[in-house]
């Protein structure tokens, strides 16, 4: 799974696959030449970052008659996320215990002057 993971946010690192990600989120399947449009760039480099996307497990691409539409994979998502969340919780209960130890050294701190 760890493989997959860094497959997976090494191609999210490029911000053009990252914004092929979020559109391909908001908007559903799409083919190479829709989501080339926005870009100022050809097909050949759409299809390129397609192909990383597609090997880190993120899009995968299916055959509708004359269409080979583009799928988001949301479930790389989720793994991605939930790595994130986990290291995100972990720092959330660092910063409470800080915050809980600053108050406890202010209000000792006070405690004091107010003798």
């Amino acid at each position: 799974m760890s493989d997959q993971l860094s497959r997976a946010f090494q191609a999210m690192a490029d911000p053009t696959r990252r914004d092929i990600v979020a559109r391909l989120a908001v908007s559903g399947d799409a083919t190479v030449g829709e989501i080339a449009a926005p870009y100022d760039v050809s097909l050949q480099a759409v299809s390129k970052h397609l192909k990383v996307l597609e090997d880190a497990g993120l899009v995968t691409r299916s055959r509708d008659a004359q269409r080979r539409p583009v799928h988001l994979e949301a479930g790389v998502l989720d793994l991605m996320t939930g790595w994130i969340e986990r290291y995100r919780q972990q720092a959330e209960e660092r910063y409470a215990r800080l915050d809980a130890l600053l108050a406890a050294t202010e209000e000792e701190t006070l405690g004091r002057g107010a003798s």
